[in-house]
Formats: C-alpha cells, sequence, structure tokens
C-alpha cells in the first residue's frame, strides 16, 4: 500500500514537473513571436474605437429601413374605450352611466405618394453608404498602422546602427592605444575618437527616447505592448504608371459613400415632394365587446382619403431644403472625386520619390561600407591617417541612417498610395 502511494506521488509530482516546463517554454514562445504588419492590423481592428463607431452606425442604418417597411405594412392593434358620465338616463339601454367598447383595429395606407417605398430605397443606399464609409475607415486605420509599424522599426534599425559604430569606435580606441604604446599613434587621436564616441553615446539615449515614443504610438493603437516585430511585407523596387491608380479612383470607399449619399438625398428630395400628393387610408374595426350603438355591428371600416390644400408654406420651404440639401449632396460627390485624383497623385509622386531615393540609398551604403573597409586596411599599412578612418566611420553612419530611413519611408509612401488608390488588400479588411 505505502508503494502504490509514494508511486502516485512520484507519477504527480514528474507530471506536474513536465506541465510547468511545458507551460514555461509555451509562454517563452508566445513571448518571443515577433508581430507582423497584417497582425498588428488585426489587433488595431479590435482595438479602435473608430471601426466599432462605424459598425453602429451601419446598424442605425439598417434600423432607418425597418422603420421605412413597417409605414407600407399593416398596422394592428386592440383598442379599449371605456367612457364614464354623469347622465339622467341611468337605466338607459345604452348607457349605464358609460360606455365601453373593446375591438381589433386595422390600419393600411394605400397611397401616400410612394414616399414608403423611395424611403426603403434611401434607406438601402444608406446602409451602403455607411458602410463603405467604415470600409475608408479600416483602410486609413490601416495606414496608421503601417505608419507606426515601420517608423518603430526605423528606431529600432537607428540603435542597432549606432550600436555599430560605438563598437566600431571601441575597436579603434583598443588599436590606437595599442599603437600608443609603440609609439606609432598620438594621444590626440585617442581622444578625438574617444569624443566620437561619447557624441554616439549621447546619440544613442536621444533615439531611445523615439524608440520608446514610437513603441507607445504603436501600443496605443494596437491595445498591447508591441514587443519585437517582423517584416514581412514586400515593397516593390517600381510602380505602375500613374494611370493604373488612378483610373478607378470612383470604386475608392469614400467616393462611392459620397455616390450613396447623394442618393439618399435625392430620395429624401422625392419624400418631401410627396407631401403635396394625397394620402389614402383604410381603416378596420372588429368589435369584440360594446355596448354603443349599433349593438348589433361586428366590423366596420374607413376609406379616407386626404387632399393637401394649404398648410402655410412649410411644405414648401421643406422641399425647397430638401432640393439644396439633394444639390448640396451632388457637389460634395463631385467634390470627392476630384479629391480623391489629387490625393492618388499626390501619393503616388511621393512613393515615386521614396522608391528611388531608397535605390540611391542602397547604392551609397554599399560604397560607404566599402569605404570604411578600404580605410582600415590602408590605415593599417599606414597610408592615411586615424582622422581619416574616423571620416569613414562617420560616413558609414550617416549613410546607414539615411539609407534606413529611406528604406521605411518608401514602405510608408507605398501603403499611402494603396490606401489612396483604394488598393489596399482585400484580406486586410475583414
Amino acid at each position: 500500500m505505502k508503494k502504490t502511494i509514494r508511486l502516485f506521488i512520484g507519477t504527480s509530482l514528474a507530471v506536474s514537473f513536465i506541465f510547468l516546463i511545458f507551460s514555461q517554454c509555451f509562454a517563452e514562445n508566445i513571448k518571443s513571436s515577433k508581430l507582423t504588419l497584417d497582425e498588428c492590423y488585426q489587433l488595431a481592428l479590435k482595438q479602435s474605437e473608430t471601426i466599432a463607431i462605424n459598425s453602429e452606425i451601419i446598424k442605425e442604418a439598417e434600423a432607418h429601413f425597418t422603420q421605412a417597411l413597417g409605414a407600407i405594412l399593416p398596422q394592428v392593434s386592440f383598442v379599449r374605450t371605456q367612457t364614464n358620465q354623469d347622465s339622467e338616463r341611468a337605466f338607459s339601454s345604452y348607457n349605464h352611466n358609460g360606455s365601453f367598447e373593446s375591438k381589433f383595429v386595422f390600419k393600411q395606407t394605400l397611397f401616400s405618394g410612394f414616399k414608403e417605398f423611395a424611403g426603403m430605397a434611401g434607406s438601402r443606399l444608406e446602409q451602403k453608404q455607411r458602410i463603405n464609409e467604415k470600409k475608408r475607415a479600416e483602410e486609413l486605420l490601416f495606414v496608421d498602422v503601417s505608419d507606426a509599424f515601420y517608423l518603430l522599426l526605423e528606431e529600432q534599425e537607428d540603435l542597432k546602427t549606432m550600436g555599430l559604430i560605438r563598437k566600431a569606435l571601441n575597436d579603434r580606441i583598443l588599436e590606437l592605444k595599442k599603437r600608443e604604446d609603440i609609439g606609432r599613434s598620438r594621444h590626440s587621436e585617442i581622444v578625438n575618437t574617444e569624443t566620437q564616441l561619447y557624441n554616439i553615446e549621447a546619440e544613442i539615449q536621444l533615439v531611445k527616447s523615439q524608440e520608446l515614443i514610437a513603441k507607445e504610438l504603436m501600443a496605443f493603437l494596437i491595445g498591447r505592448d508591441p514587443g519585437a516585430l517582423l517584416d514581412k511585407e514586400d515593397t516593390p523596387d517600381s510602380l505602375e504608371p500613374e494611370s493604373f491608380y488612378t483610373d478607378n479612383f470612383r470604386s475608392r470607399s469614400d467616393v462611392k459613400a459620397y455616390d450613396f449619399a447623394a442618393g439618399v438625398a435625392k430620395k429624401e428630395a422625392y419624400i418631401a415632394k410627396a407631401a403635396l400628393l394625397p394620402t389614402v387610408t383604410v381603416e378596420g374595426n372588429y368589435y369584440e365587446k360594446r355596448n354603443t350603438a349599433p349593438l348589433d355591428t361586428t366590423w366596420s371600416t374607413v376609406l379616407k382619403v386626404s387632399v393637401p390644400i394649404f398648410e402655410g408654406t412649410t411644405t414648401y420651404g421643406n422641399i425647397a431644403e430638401a432640393n439644396a440639401e439633394s444639390r448640396e449632396a451632388e457637389l460634395e460627390y463631385a467634390r470627392a472625386k476630384r479629391l480623391a485624383i489629387q490625393d492618388i497623385h499626390d501619393s503616388y509622386i511621393n512613393a515615386y520619390s521614396a522608391i528611388l531615393r531608397s535605390n540611391a540609398m542602397e547604392k551609397a551604403l554599399k560604397s560607404a561600407e566599402l569605404n570604411y573597409s578600404l580605410q582600415k586596411d590602408d590605415y593599417k599599412n599606414n597610408l592615411v591617417s586615424n582622422l581619416e578612418v574616423l571620416t569613414a566611420i562617420q560616413n558609414f553612419s550617416n549613410t546607414r541612417r539615411d539609407y534606413m530611413h529611406a528604406l521605411y519611408e518608401k514602405k510608408r509612401m507605398y501603403w499611402q498610395l494603396k490606401a489612396a488608390a483604394g488598393h489596399i488588400i482585400e484580406d486586410k479588411i475583414q
């Protein structure tokens, strides 16, 4: 019995130990996983209040359609009326000091200028308008996320560059001290190199603060600490002709939203004009109980025709207002098309220039790296001075930082162009 208990306890401890190790490894894997741009964007979609508000606005538009549909469908209600009064005919066969009736009431509008159908069509257009507005908000959110994503990567790469330069200067100082010991280098050269090293140390602290700000911006967008990032997006080194991006500007989500908004305004203008037309309704009553005359009637119907003759200037004012709003919506749609073309054109120029600069800086970086390597070799052979080597280090540092800035600027401008043209990949917009 004791052996069985010991065996059971030993097995339980072994299982617990294995589970603990597995849990720690799993947690470390999660912690070490790097977020991609798509993953950051999906997190930002869940975090963004703007997207959530747009989703609720779409639900409001759906509710407007339900309201418009309700105006077409018949209305059924149950009504009970009881009237108490002081009457001298207390024993009247009808009153008995009051009257009551309970009935089912059916109402149906037969004609009202078809404004209910216009309202339904307008609410459908409003739904499409809100859906496209939400899609545009998602596209702009993707631009914000990509800007923050590449800004953080740029700052992290900047820190790597500073670390490389700091190591190069430390190595340089060690080499100079060895040369000073054998009389082949002056102490002033060491001091000059140390000055550059201290400047790099100060620059590293500045870049760290900028990295922290970029990280906080990303954390604000995605709702968590971004940790390490992984760039898996391929950015082309050339662009299609500008017409490729501008030809389908009408399909851009915000332009389509303005188009649908103009359609909604037209339907509202029609509804305002329909107020001048007659309204025909039919009402039916089915009496469950009553003590009012005529007692032998169980149902009744009323056909009502209402023709507006004069209601002051209210209706005409409403029509004029609706027509003005319709023209205003048309003008906003026309302006949205012109602004879309201009936005695409500006984004194309920025992306095109950024690509050219990035390609040129890539060549400059290779040359600066080669120059630094050659200067080190020449210094060992006493062909150049320490000052020339320091200049090569500084040139390599500046060129690499400029290249990383140009590289991530190219990526940011590319996604801004895609968003301006409405070409954000559909699987990013859930």
